[in-house]
């Protein structure tokens, strides 16, 4: 399988349609029992785009931390969540969304167009934008996002774990790694896990 590496394709054809700044956005956390579901969405200056940007999960947690601080300097960036309530209240396709819109309505700069990781544009959302398949692979300004989203939500994950020990936070991020799994049975649920996921409700209803 060749390895491709995000550029500023999908950016510049949105510049040539007449579109001034470009977001990217993505989220992380759809995956997991506990936690958040979190989103980020960025605006890149084209002429100061840190060197090495990937899909996140191609990443070492070092070289993600390290282009955190280097997107967070020289880009427009915002942040958001959906909690576990919504997650449970909404389900999570729409929490991402949800997440994700909030991403976009924090930013300090209004963008014109959107470039949006997966296959869905979430219907919240009153800007132009275009969804990208696989996009935090194939356009910078997405894999800058995917990078910000996933160092923001496994940090907040690690804050969790010290106040619930047990779980394995710090290390799976709340995702249903066996050791997490197991901790569920022996210690319960916490008010952090998301109820309408299979394994944890099942532990809540077992009688």
């Amino acid at each position: 399988m060749v390895k491709t590496f995000p550029d500023m394709s999908f950016e510049e054809a949105a510049r040539a349609r007449g579109f001034g700044l470009i977001a990217g956005v993505d989220e992380v956390g759809r995956g997991p029992l506990a936690g958040p579901v979190t989103a980020a969405a960025v605006i890149l200056d084209p002429a100061r785009v840190p060197e090495g940007l990937a899909d996140s999960k191609q990443l070492t947690e070092k070289r993600r931390n390290a282009l955190y601080d280097e997107i967070f300097a020289v880009a427009t960036v915002s942040i958001a969540h959906a909690s576990v309530e919504e997650i449970d209240r909404i389900n999570i396709l729409r929490a991402s969304h949800l997440a994700m819109e909030r991403a976009v309505a924090g930013l300090a700069l209004a963008p014109d167009h959107l470039l949006i990781d997966g296959n869905m544009i979430p219907r919240g959302l009153a800007v132009s934008a275009e969804a990208i398949v696989k996009g935090d692979a194939r356009s910078l300004s997405i894999a800058a996002a995917s990078i910000v989203a996933k160092v923001c939500r496994d940090r907040l994950m690690v804050d969790l774990a010290q106040q619930h020990p047990g779980y394995g936070w710090e290390k799976n991020a709340g995702y249903p790694s066996p050791a997490h799994k197991k901790a569920l049975r022996n210690l319960g649920v916490t008010p952090h896990h998301r109820r309408s996921f299979k394994p944890v409700h099942n532990i809540l209803y077992q009688e």
